[in-house]
């Protein structure tokens, strides 16, 4: 066996399929869970071109690849390519997560929800009678409310700017989160009254994200001065942007006396899912992980 931390010709390929990947955290993060477990896996990640996708994965089948995660744009497309779907994953048709099947093919499934629920849980066990709101109706958007309606929010509106964007979320959501409601974001004034009685928002949208090209990109924030002053003072604020840290919107929040999260901890906890699928372990260095992204982004 080779020595963790080094390639030899016993060593196991997971990898994440995407493009672009090459700002991936996860290489980071999971080599060094990896070499914390003691496995001779290598983790790398992998530019993909939609063209070459179906030749992509079932080439990596083909040499035994351990497990691979997905991300844009390649969430939905990859569901069509598995033999077998989590009902979680059918019901969002997105797949973030492949795990190898013995008998040929790949099971596909999503980690994304627990990414996103499992640091909301663990600093309030209790979300029964809780009322969010989602910003955005984007794919990530599915896997948000997913996560509030597995903590038990009693009420989830989601926000968007486009009607018939809102009505297709409403469809494709409410046979299983039927405490969904869509709001239309016509104006500042639509999200006041929400903004006034939810425990937490959560923004999906990209507003807010650094961007390499556009310096004043990570100055944005979706909500205004005037609308962060409608959150109640202690409710939470979960960005799932975490380019900057903290964003605009975190800062406002953490102002107004809110509680905040942001994507970096999602990002952390859905990698350690997924891992804990490919190997079968339960113990999985988290914390390690977590320092080995914050690490990478600080470089």
């Amino acid at each position: 066996m080779t020595r963790p931390g080094t390639i030899g010709a016993s060593t196991a390929l997971v990898g994440l399929l995407g493009d672009p990947v090459h700002h991936s955290l996860s290489p980071a993060m999971h080599n060094a869970a990896l070499q914390a477990m003691g496995l001779d896996w290598v983790f790398l990640a992998l530019p993909t071109p939609a063209e070459q996708l179906t030749t992509v994965i079932q080439g990596l089948h083909a040499v035994k690849c351990r497990g691979l995660n997905v991300t844009i744009p390649h969430k939905q497309s990859v569901a069509g390519l598995c033999r077998e779907l989590s009902p979680l994953a059918e019901r969002l048709g997105a797949v973030n997560v492949l795990v190898p099947q013995s008998d040929g093919g790949w099971f596909g499934t999503n980690t994304d929800v627990e990414g996103f629920y499992r640091p909301l849980k663990e600093a309030e066990p209790d979300w029964s009678q809780r009322s969010a709101l989602v910003l955005g109706c984007g794919g990530s958007a599915r896997a948000v409310v997913a996560g509030l309606t597995e903590l038990g929010c009693s009420r989830i509106q989601i926000a968007g700017r486009r009607q018939p964007v809102l009505d297709e979320v409403i469809a494709a959501c409410g046979s299983w989160s039927p405490q969904l409601e869509p709001l239309l974001w016509s104006s500042d004034a639509a999200l006041q009254d929400a903004l006034d009685q939810c425990d937490v928002v959560v923004n999906t949208t990209p507003v807010g994200m650094a961007s390499p090209t556009d310096p004043s990109a990570a100055l944005a924030s979706p909500l205004n001065d005037s609308l962060v002053n409608r959150l109640k003072p202690g409710s939470w604020v979960y960005d799932i942007i975490y380019t900057p840290r903290p964003t605009q919107l975190l800062k406002l929040a953490e102002a107004r006396g809110c509680r905040t999260l942001d994507g970096l901890e999602m990002l952390v906890q859905q990698g350690a899912a997924a891992l804990r699928l490919w190997t079968g372990q339960d113990d999985v260095p988290v914390a390690a992980m977590r320092d080995a992204a914050l690490q990478r982004l600080a470089a």
